[in-house]
């Protein structure tokens, strides 16, 4: 199956930059908001999944001039792995947020406190990496 892949423009690149900097303010202020972080852990391990997805995008689109479409995230791991010059390491952050993503958002035992942790580091560098480029 062919990747499917989206040309971007600086509209396009800041808009995705500004989606993953709201997901990860709102993953920060609904673990501030909350006593217990376990109760909302799955919300906030969603949310960091949305921001390394989206800080993902302007990654490839600032590096390559294009990100991809649809729903096999792993093809955005292996056109993330592409940029230079930390591309596999960011690749390895966005693998590793997306592995949580069916637990975190759709089921199943809740994410655990170690999990949360990761969730956020890696959401935290990804969206980092994006902001600096």
């Amino acid at each position: 199956m062919a990747t499917r892949t989206r040309d971007c423009d600086e509209r396009l690149t800041r808009e995705r930059l500004r989606k993953a900097e709201e997901f990860l303010d709102s993953a920060a202020a609904l673990r501030d908001l909350h006593d217990d972080e376990a109760e909302v852990g799955d919300s906030v391990v969603s949310l960091c999944i949305l921001a390394g997805i989206a800080a993902s995008d302007v990654l490839c689109c600032k590096a390559l001039g294009h990100h991809v479409q649809g729903d096999d995230h792993q093809q955005a791991v292996v056109e993330l792995s592409k940029v230079e010059p930390r591309g596999k390491e960011l690749g390895r952050d966005l693998r590793a947020l997306l592995s949580m993503k069916t637990r975190a958002g759709y089921g199943g035992p809740a994410v655990s406190a170690d999990d949360r942790k990761k969730a956020w580091r890696r959401a935290e560098s990804l969206v980092e990496a994006a902001r600096s480029r």
